[in-house]
């Protein structure tokens, strides 16, 4: 019996490749991709440049298309209701992402590589009342976790004066007070459009009891439940002059990095927050200064 001769199927050249991924955006017509992949051929360049070359398409949507082959999600402006400072969704490519990323890595080794899940991130508050930035780093450190492809879970646990819902677009009608208090149960976690791995679990209503709420049993319970569903749990808190909150939070989370704004916080107003961080249970993992 005579063994059947095999021809190779078509290969369309645009499948699976930047090609088909800026043509499936929008970014690129059928022609402009054909005569991007001639001059990648004449050239001997990649497809992405020669593109770029012909004046088919941007750096940017070079960027984004890489972004989709290599499965590292962020979002385009202009594209979503996130805040525009949520610069890790927007320009993952910027020296302040890259420097997100580090910070990224040595939590990862130092915490969490060491069987963690839970960290506060803790701002100090400034004495004129200007933000202080720390939620803005708690939302894009969240961010840059879960393009790692870790399922991250960023928790707003400023009763007081939330923001997480803002930074996200987020419209919540119920959070974590509302949990605390039995008024609601996991459902009110929220996922973020266009990051796979990033939840967000809002403030909710805002309590007359911030502290206490904080401090009850319910919260014990809730960190270990969300523990056991995400491979990193960020709690953004409230800053430390606001009250006690942080610090039931932190001692449960187990360890906190602080957040802290150049020339607004004070030397001796750092070592007083990790004084009595550590008088709580919790361990300082790090400090970040941020500049702006």
């Amino acid at each position: 019996m005579n063994s059947p001769i095999l021809s190779p199927l078509p290969v369309d050249p645009l499948d699976s490749s930047m090609g088909a991924l800026l043509v499936d955006a929008g970014k690129l017509t059928i022609e402009g991709a054909e005569r991007a992949l001639r001059m990648q051929k004449d050239l001997g360049i990649r497809f992405g440049e020669a593109a770029v070359r012909l004046g088919l398409v941007s750096e940017d949507d070079v960027q984004e298309a890489l972004a989709r082959q290599f499965a590292y999600p962020y979002l385009p402006k202009g594209q979503a209701n996130l805040s525009p400072r949520l610069v890790a969704a927007y320009e993952p490519f910027s020296p302040q992402v890259e420097s997100l990323r580090a910070i990224r890595s040595q939590l990862m080794l130092r915490w969490f590589a060491r069987g963690h899940r839970a960290l506060a991130v803790l701002g100090a508050g400034t004495e004129n009342g200007a933000e202080d930035g720390a939620a803005l780093f708690a939302a894009n450190l969240a961010v840059v976790f879960s393009q790692l492809g870790e399922q991250t879970l960023l928790v707003d646990a400023n009763l007081r004066a939330p923001r997480q819902h803002d930074v996200f677009g987020l419209r919540p009608r119920q959070g974590l007070s509302d949990l605390l208090a039995g008024r609601a149960d996991l459902d009110v976690v929220l996922r973020v459009g266009g990051f796979v791995d990033l939840s967000v679990l809002p403030a909710g209503t805002l309590p007359p009891n911030p502290q206490e709420l904080l401090s009850r049993d319910a919260f014990r319970t809730l960190d270990t439940s969300l523990a056991s569903h995400y491979d990193v749990v960020l709690y953004d808190l409230a800053p430390f002059g606001a009250g006690a909150d942080a610090l039931a939070v932190a001692a449960r989370a187990g360890g906190v990095l602080l957040a802290v704004r150049k020339d607004h916080t004070r030397v001796v107003q750092l070592a007083r927050m990790a004084e009595q961080l550590a008088e709580a249970g919790a361990e300082v993992v790090g400090a970040v200064v941020m500049e702006f």
